[in-house]
């Protein structure tokens, strides 16, 4: 897979070495299984054309621009766990187009012409809810005219559990509130958080989000092995484990999030007879 940062500056280089492609559109944050759903439709879409897959993200995520950086953003990857994920997908391209507020105020025309059109896409396919362009003015509906009818499009429905749409929101809003065991679920695989092993001590790498603060029990992975161990959520960006560990687990390591332990229930002492 060939991955591509796109920015205003280098955008005619790419179109001039762009060949016609099937485009996935979405941030993907997290990968989960809605993202996984729009992908997969995308690549029997390239195939049916004999296409290659291309996949459009962007970074940093709309938020942060259009927030103004007022909140902290919670990503649930990094770039680089995005392009394995996607490797594995079959994914040919992989374009992160740079969002700034400069790209945020394009007109939906304009973005169509120079980042779908201008990169030899010829079928979209994206969620019921994507949007583009200037405050979100376009969406799949509108891609067609906008394109001039040079793009043809493919809309995936929203994929739910339990009644409830699968999001990177939710994904976040069930890590923040420490319900780890509900998110194999959304991702299809347990959610996981890479970091560097020091002491006793779990140094996350950045773009994770880290489950409320509380004591979880989890799979703590090295090159060397695996064991299933109590891991702390402290509030900062640092986690404890509280059970000796052994030798093998050091440097890289990847914790892998089940469920979170109930509280222990306090000691009393009583006094006299």
């Amino acid at each position: 897979m060939e991955s591509i940062l796109v920015s205003q500056e280098n955008l005619a280089v790419w179109q001039g070495m762009a060949k016609p492609n099937v485009m996935a559109l979405g941030c993907f944050d997290g990968l989960h299984l809605g993202h996984e759903k729009v992908i997969k439709t995308a690549a029997l879409k390239a195939a049916e054309r004999n296409l290659p897959l291309s996949v459009m993200s962007f970074f940093p995520h709309p938020r942060t621009v259009l927030d103004r950086g007022d909140k902290e953003f919670h990503y649930l990857m990094p770039q680089s766990e995005k392009e394995t994920r996607l490797r594995k997908l079959g994914v040919d391209t992989f374009y992160t187009v740079e969002f700034d507020k400069e790209f945020a105020s394009l007109l939906p025309e304009q973005f169509v012409a120079d980042y779908l059109i201008g990169l030899k896409v010829v079928h979209a396919v994206a969620g019921f809810d994507y949007s583009y362009g200037r405050r979100g003015a376009g969406n799949l509906d509108t891609l067609k005219t906008d394109s001039g009818g040079l793009i043809s499009i493919t809309k995936v429905d929203k994929v739910e559990i339990e009644g409830e749409k699968v999001s990177s929101t939710l994904i976040r809003k069930k890590l923040l509130e420490g319900e780890v065991e509900e998110l194999a679920n959304l991702l299809g695989s347990p959610y996981k958080v890479k970091g560097t092993w020091e002491e006793n001590r779990l140094i996350p790498h950045p773009y994770y989000t880290l489950p409320a603060p509380g004591t979880y029990y989890v799979s703590l992975k090295s090159e060397n092995g695996c064991i299933g161990t109590e891991m702390e959520v402290t509030g900062k960006r640092m986690l404890q484990c509280n059970l000796k560990t052994p030798s093998f687990i050091n440097g890289s390591c990847s914790v892998v999030w089940h469920y979170r332990l109930p509280k222990a229930a306090p000691l009393f002492v009583r006094y006299g007879t």
